[in-house]
């Protein structure tokens, strides 16, 4: 209670009552005390929703990216992939010209676990990358790499770099920073699909979770939305 009065976060408070607690069932454990110290209850957790982009900021930053040089090229395929596919910024970074199945609209990738999975990448976004593959990526492959995005240097591109990319072209489409990172389109994906009738189990198959109670935080999000524009919006 003291540690929140002096501003931490719940988050916080929770992080450092965990190892607390720990350090107290060590020290019963260890014979130093027969009684576990009593902890005041630790906070919720403040409930923290993922951020979503609009369909009009999507095309913002994509747009962004308009100018006809392989670093412009490269910048779209990114963020076409990244909102396309909900890929996570590391499969992003991590994917190779012979994980995409050309012609079958195809991606191949690698996510959490190890977990293999398969992910269609169809209609603007497979214009988008074949075009990058075949006219702009060998521009910028000066060390014969095998990963599709490639930094001026021809090296593999970070996930830092990705969101220093995300920063700069969000900042020539007037979208704040604080709204602009590689997950931000992972959730904007999702949250898109479902808006647009796709079940929650083929979302998850998509996604690469392994649960589908984690894939059930965009339902909740998009219904808490709605319930949200229905209470306030004057004309709803």
């Amino acid at each position: 209670r003291e540690q929140s009065s002096r501003g931490m976060s719940k988050s916080t408070v929770q992080r450092k009552g965990a190892v607390l607690n720990s350090f107290a069932r060590y020290l019963v454990y260890d014979g130093v005390t027969e009684n576990m110290p009593m902890l005041d209850p630790l906070p919720a957790r403040d409930k923290i929703l993922p951020q979503i982009m609009t369909e009009g900021e999507i095309q913002r930053l994509i747009n962004a990216c308009e100018d006809n040089t392989p670093i412009g090229k490269r910048d779209r395929t990114a963020i076409e992939l990244a909102y396309g596919t909900g890929m996570r910024a590391s499969e992003l970074c991590s994917l190779k010209l012979k994980d995409i199945n050309r012609g079958g609209g195809l991606i191949f990738t690698r996510g959490k676990g190890d977990k293999e999975r398969c992910i269609p990448y169809v209609g603007g976004v497979r214009k988008v990358v074949d075009e990058y593959i075949d006219e702009h990526r060998i521009k910028l492959d000066k060390l014969k790499q095998p990963w599709l995005l490639l930094t001026k240097s021809g090296r593999k591109m970070r996930r830092e770099f990705l969101w220093r990319l995300l920063r700069k072209r969000g900042l020539q489409a007037g979208i704040p920073p604080s709204r602009l990172h590689p997950h931000v389109l992972r959730h904007t994906f999702a949250t898109h699909l479902l808006r647009k009738g796709m079940d929650q189990r083929t979302l998850q198959e998509l996604l690469g979770h392994s649960s589908i109670l984690t894939t059930e935080k965009y339902t909740h999000l998009d219904l808490e939305m709605r319930d949200l524009y229905d209470k306030y919006f004057p004309r709803s």
